[in-house]
C-alpha cells in the first residue's frame, strides 16, 4: 500500500477503492466486444481487476522492462486499457497513449521519440490487425525490446497479455510511484509538428477533478464513457473520473447509438462521457428510455463550435461543456437550466461544485497574440515552452502560460472570452490532429492531378477528401505508407464520409 503522506497515483487512488469495496463492480465492457476485438465482453470486481493488474505487472518486470522507461499503449475502448495503464503504473512504468486511429508512420515516430522500450496492443480492432501495425512498427523503433497484445491468434513474437493476466502472483508491493514523476505521455499536433507531451500523476488528477467536480459526477457514480482515452482529456474524463468517483466503470467502443442507449438503459447509467456532438444528439430524444441519466459530460475538441451548439433541452439531466485545446489543456461549465453554453470568463476557474471559495482548476487569458492561453495544475509548461532564441540570457524566465493557438477575444457586452478558430495550420477531423501541410505532401506521393483536402464539417470539426486519377490505386498507395485510414477514405468512391469515421473514434 502507498506510505500515509504520499501524494496520491492513479493506482494509488485504485486501491484505496479496493481496501473500501472489494466486491463492488470496477469494469464493464462494451456490450458489442465480440465485434470490436473478437472477444466476449466481460465485467470485474475491483478484486479481480487487481488480481489481473498484479498479474500484468509482475509480467512486465520479469519481461525486463526497468523502472521509469516508457510502454506505449494501443487499445480499443475495453476493459484491457485500465488494466493495462494501471498495471503498467504498478511495474513503475511511463505509458505513452498510441491513439486508435494512428497507422505505422505514427506509431513508428512516436516510439523514436519517446525511447519507448515497450509496446503493448491488440490482435483486432474493428476489422484491422493492430497487432500487425505493432509488430511491423516496433522493428523500425532500435528501443523497443518487449510487444505484448490481448486477443487470440497473436503474431510470433508478441506475448499473451490475455495468459498472463490468469498467472497467480504473489502479493508483493508495487514498484514505487512517485507522483511527481512521469505517469503519462500523449502526443500533440502544434504549427510545430508533433509533440510528445508528458504528465505526472498530480497532472493527471488535476485534469481528472476539473471533470468530476465541474460535471457533478456523484460518489460511487454508475459511469459509461464512449471517449477513447488514449488522450489527455480522454483518459481525464473516463479513467481518472472513475477512479475520483470509486464506482464503476462501463466503456463504450465509439460509436453505435443503439448499443449506447442500450448500455445507458440496461447498465442503469447515472453519468455519460462522451463527444459533445454526439451527445447533444442523443439529448434530442430527450433521453427517452434512459430515465437514470442524470449528468452529461460532453468534451469538445473543436471549442470553438460549442457557442452555436444547440441548446441542451433533456431535463432533468444536466449537461456540461468540457473545453479540449489539443493536449495542452481543458476546462469545464455546466450549462444553465436554460440549457444553453456557460459563459467563459477570463481568470482562474475552479472545480468547485458551484463553491466559490473552491481551490482553482487552473486559469484562462487572452494573450497578446490574440490566442487562448492556459496555465495550471493540470498544465505542463515545460512540454510547450519554445527553445530560446540564440543569445537570450540564461535569466530571462520561460513563459507561465501555453498558448494553444486557438484564436480568442473578449466580447464587449458581458467580458466573456470568444473561442474564434482552431490554431493555423493544423487539422481536427474527429479525434485525430495533422498539420495542413500535410495533406499536400501525401498528395504529391499519388501523382499528378491527386488532390487531399480538409472541408468544414459540423461534427467533427473537418472532415477530408480526396481526388486521384484511380482511388483505389490511391487508397492502396496510402495503406502502404502506413497512414492515417482516414486519409486513405477520403479517396473512396462517392461523396466522403468524414463525419462517420471521425466521430467513430
Amino acid at each position: 500500500m502507498s506510505q500515509p503522506n504520499a501524494s496520491p497515483t492513479l493506482d494509488g487512488l485504485f486501491r484505496r477503492i479496493l481496501a473500501r469495496q472489494p466486491d463492488a463492480v470496477a469494469l464493464i465492457d462494451p456490450a458489442d466486444k465480440a465485434r470490436i476485438t473478437g472477444q466476449a465482453p466481460a465485467r470485474l470486481t475491483y478484486a479481480q481487476a487487481d488480481k489481473a493488474i498484479s498479474a500484468l505487472a509482475a509480467h512486465f518486470t520479469a519481461a525486463g522492462l526497468p523502472a521509469n522507461s516508457v510502454i506505449a499503449l494501443q487499445l480499443p475502448n475495453t476493459i484491457e486499457f485500465p488494466l493495462a495503464l494501471l498495471a503498467a503504473h504498478r511495474a513503475g512504468l511511463v505509458v505513452a497513449l498510441l491513439p486508435q486511429l494512428w497507422r505505422q508512420a505514427d506509431i513508428t515516430t512516436a516510439l523514436n521519440r519517446t525511447g519507448a522500450r515497450a509496446i503493448v496492443s491488440t490482435r483486432w480492432i474493428d476489422g484491422v490487425s493492430h497487432a500487425d501495425l505493432a509488430m511491423n512498427a516496433a522493428a523500425e523503433a532500435f528501443s523497443i525490446r518487449y510487444v505484448g497484445g490481448f486477443g487470440d491468434d497473436l503474431p510470433e513474437g508478441m506475448a499473451s497479455l490475455d495468459v498472463a493476466m490468469t498467472d497467480d502472483v504473489s502479493a508483493t508491493m508495487p514498484a514505487a510511484q512517485d507522483a511527481r514523476r512521469a505517469a503519462i505521455i500523449s502526443f500533440d499536433t502544434t504549427p510545430d509538428g508533433v509533440r510528445a507531451i508528458p504528465r505526472t500523476h498530480l497532472h493527471m488528477i488535476a485534469g481528472g477533478l476539473a471533470v468530476f467536480l465541474e460535471g457533478r459526477v456523484p460518489q460511487g457514480a454508475m459511469l459509461l464513457s464512449a471517449q477513447a482515452p488514449s488522450s489527455f482529456a480522454g483518459l481525464a474524463s473516463s479513467i481518472v473520473t472513475w477512479l475520483l468517483s470509486g464506482g464503476t466503470l462501463a466503456l463504450h467502443h465509439p460509436f453505435d447509438e443503439a448499443v449506447l442507449e442500450s448500455q445507458i438503459r440496461d447498465l442503469g447509467c447515472d453519468t455519460l462521457v462522451a463527444p459533445a456532438p454526439l451527445a447533444l444528439r442523443l439529448g434530442e430524444t430527450g433521453l427517452a428510455g434512459m430515465p437514470t441519466l442524470r449528468n452529461v459530460i460532453g468534451l469538445w475538441r473543436a471549442p470553438e463550435q460549442v457557442a452555436a451548439s444547440s441548446a441542451w433541452t433533456a431535463v432533468p439531466a444536466t449537461f456540461t461543456d468540457v473545453y479540449l485545446f489539443g493536449e495542452a489543456g481543458l476546462f469545464g461549465a455546466q450549462r444553465a437550466e436554460t440549457g444553453t453554453p456557460a459563459a467563459i470568463m477570463p481568470g482562474p476557474h475552479t472545480a468547485s461544485r458551484g463553491q466559490a471559495a473552491s481551490s482553482a482548476a487552473g486559469e484562462i487569458l487572452i494573450t497578446p497574440k490574440g490566442t487562448l492561453g492556459l496555465r495550471g495544475p493540470m498544465v505542463t509548461l515545460a512540454a510547450y515552452a519554445p527553445p530560446p532564441p540564440l543569445g537570450t540570457p540564461v535569466s530571462v524566465p520561460p513563459p507561465d502560460h501555453v498558448d494553444t493557438g486557438f484564436a480568442a477575444r473578449l466580447d464587449r457586452t458581458s467580458g466573456g472570452i470568444c473561442i474564434t478558430a482552431p490554431p493555423s495550420g493544423v487539422m481536427a477531423v474527429g479525434g485525430y490532429r495533422f498539420l495542413a501541410q500535410d495533406l499536400q505532401e501525401w498528395a504529391k506521393r499519388l501523382g499528378q492531378g491527386a488532390l487531399l483536402t480538409a472541408l468544414p464539417d459540423r461534427w467533427s470539426g473537418y472532415r477530408l477528401a480526396g481526388r486521384a486519377q484511380d482511388n483505389a490505386r490511391a487508397r492502396e498507395a496510402l495503406s502502404e505508407l502506413g497512414l492515417n485510414p482516414l486519409m486513405v477514405e477520403a479517396f473512396r468512391d462517392g461523396p466522403p464520409r468524414g463525419e462517420e469515421s471521425a466521430n467513430r473514434h
